[in-house]
């Protein structure tokens, strides 16, 4: 009798861990299945590591949703490591990510937490919280405590609407973190995280109108990166010979929507064209 094989039976190579019975977390699946893969348990080297630093990202409410945007540049120490670099992503239908710090590290927790939330939806039936879903990210972030140590620190800013929120229109909130995972509501509804958020929350400080709509928003957002821009080197303006502009992300009760570079293009070279007739701002 010729002897069983892997393929004969489907799913006889796969470890035993694939089949027991498990949580709705699917980062606590990986700790038993595969910890290697998890951004905070890999062999970390002793000393500074120098690697591409994401920048500026903004977030802020506005009537309907909330809004999350940031520049596209990634640095190494003082040279540009990429222009075009995203650093906003959308997570599921009703959250985002942007992600400031170690661009490597925080682009694949960012990944891992989209799965997080698409697996804990595929074993409960229901989409996880608002607030779980900051909880899970913050989670995560503990877990690369010990690069950040090295400077290898991630530092997201989650953006969420609610839908069982009482007041549809002050559904959409803004959390931001600490490199040790600490989390905090930004009751004022706005936030920057990044080497040019000292100035981007100047601006934001100044210009925020929670009750404006998405399409003054996003102008805020672009205001606000462009003030970080003028003053931070790290921090990518628009760039309208290569046409590179912000990647921005709205979410309402439709849902979560990155808008197209032909929208931010357009919204980006009325800001220039407003700061040449008025370089003061």
């Amino acid at each position: 009798m010729e002897p069983t094989s892997a393929r004969s039976q489907p799913g006889a190579a796969l470890p035993a861990a694939y089949f027991s019975l498990g949580t709705s977390s699917f980062t606590d699946f990986l700790r038993v299945a595969a910890p290697d893969l998890l951004p905070g348990r890999r062999a970390l080297p002793e000393g500074r590591v120098e690697a591409p630093h994401g920048t500026t990202i903004v977030a802020l409410t506005f009537a309907d949703g909330v809004l999350i945007a940031g520049d596209r540049r990634a640095t190494m120490g003082n040279l540009i490591a990429q222009r075009d670099i995203e650093k906003v992503f959308v997570t599921d239908e009703y959250s985002a990510v942007g992600i400031a710090g170690t661009a490597g590290i925080a682009i694949e927790m960012v990944r891992l937490f989209a799965v997080e939330l698409q697996h804990y939806e595929k074993i409960e039936g229901v989409p996880l919280s608002l607030d779980g879903k900051a909880n899970r990210l913050a989670n995560m972030l503990r877990g690369n405590l010990d690069g950040a140590m090295i400077g290898l620190a991630v530092l997201p800013l989650f953006v969420g609407y609610d839908p069982d929120a009482a007041d549809p229109r002050r559904a959409g909130r803004v959390i931001s973190y600490d490199i040790a995972g600490g989390r905090y509501e930004e009751v004022g509804g706005y936030h920057a995280v990044g080497s040019g958020s000292l100035f981007a929350k100047s601006a934001l400080k100044k210009r925020h109108d929670p009750n404006a709509d998405a399409d003054a928003a996003v102008r805020t957002a672009i205001e606000a990166l462009y003030d970080a821009a003028d003053d931070d080197t790290a921090t990518g303006g628009p760039d309208l010979s290569r046409r590179i502009f912000p990647v921005v992300v709205t979410i309402t009760a439709e849902g979560a929507v990155r808008l197209s570079d032909e929208q931010t293009g357009a919204v980006a070279e009325a800001v220039v064209a407003a700061r040449r007739e008025n370089p003061g701002g």
